[in-house]
């Protein structure tokens, strides 16, 4: 990690639903939830929610550059919220529940910019964008039971996005389809059948089961990071096991009641893919969970060939 660090602010509606997505993120140094944007110094909950103190309900994030870019903390955000609503979230309505991007340096101006540019003209929505990209203002925390929500409330935390709207939302809207065609060109047999047809591989006999070289996991369809050698370890499974992802928010996890378990399937967020399942057997000293994933839905990319395969800022996990 870097000695330089920023801070990024993001008003996104209910700032219970805002700190999930970039917690636990590689270069997330610290995310606290809470209120700017308005007149009324040291404003309560009860305050904000009355919509007169012209504050939002926002989440302000310590960010390592080097590690998280302050690009896709953006992108990240958008990926959170409907950016067409100007009069709250989902069944959230009112000013404290506004979007907005309020920006720290002029650098952090552009990029929000640039952002919101590209995404109007994406044509993702019928509609336009109407987040506004703001200076920061002094940024007020929220009462204590207010942050970290998602840990604290998990079960209310989830029945609340989803009721709120927010889920459906996310998932109708930010879900880029994947064409199957294509990728039974692209891929092998095997690989399909695991990533599109949540099948498995055989123990013992896949490619990475045994794998001992330093490197990182990525996604075989998508690219993007998963898994890191620095977390692998010889469960006795025959399956290439970690301890954790790289970034979770690369991942997501379902209810899985086929051939009569109940199990917590392991999906790759960006290209929809069966990855492989998530138990609670694994060490103890390390979080107590194993990944056990499958070699078909991933490609392996050793440490010396990640910076010419654009990979170099993942080179912090070996430092």
């Amino acid at each position: 990690m870097s000695k330089q660090t920023e801070i990024a602010t993001f008003a996104g509606g209910c700032f219970w639903c805002m700190v999930e997505p970039f917690d636990q993120r590689p270069g997330v140094i610290d995310i606290s939830s809470g209120y700017t944007g308005g007149h009324v110094e040291n404003p309560t909950y009860e305050q904000v929610c009355s919509n007169t103190t012209g504050h939002v309900e926002a989440v302000q994030i310590t960010f390592d550059p080097e590690i998280m870019p302050y690009k896709e903390l953006v992108e990240t955000f958008w990926q959170q919220i409907d950016p067409t609503d100007a009069g709250g979230q989902f069944n959230d309505r009112g000013e404290s529940y506004q979007t907005a991007i309020f920006y720290h340096t002029e650098e952090q101006k552009k990029v929000a910019e640039d952002s919101k540019k590209a995404l109007d003209e994406s044509d993702r929505f019928k509609m336009p964008i109407v987040t506004p990209i703001l200076p920061a203002e002094p940024f007020y925390e929220a009462e204590e039971e207010h942050q970290d929500y998602y840990k604290k409330r998990s079960f209310h935390y989830r029945l609340y996005k989803k009721g709120s709207g927010r889920q459906d939302f996310i998932e109708n809207n930010w879900k880029n389809p994947i064409n199957k065609s294509d990728l039974k060109e692209k891929l092998t047999p095997i690989q399909y059948h695991v990533t599109q047809e949540n099948g498995t591989e055989r123990p013992f006999d896949n490619e990475y089961w045994n794998n001992t070289q330093e490197g990182i996991y990525v996604d075989i369809i998508k690219g993007n990071v998963l898994f890191s050698s620095k977390d692998q370890y010889d469960a006795g499974c025959g399956w290439p096991s970690f301890t954790k992802p790289v970034d979770p928010y690369q991942i997501e996890d379902k209810v899985d009641k086929t051939h009569g378990m109940v199990r917590t399937e392991i999906r790759s967020k960006q290209s929809d893919s069966h990855l492989g399942h998530v138990f609670e057997d694994g060490p103890q000293d390390k979080g107590g969970l194993r990944y056990c994933m499958n070699s078909a839905a991933m490609r392996f990319i050793p440490k010396e060939k990640m910076a010419e395969e654009g990979y170099s800022k993942y080179l912090y996990i070996f430092d």
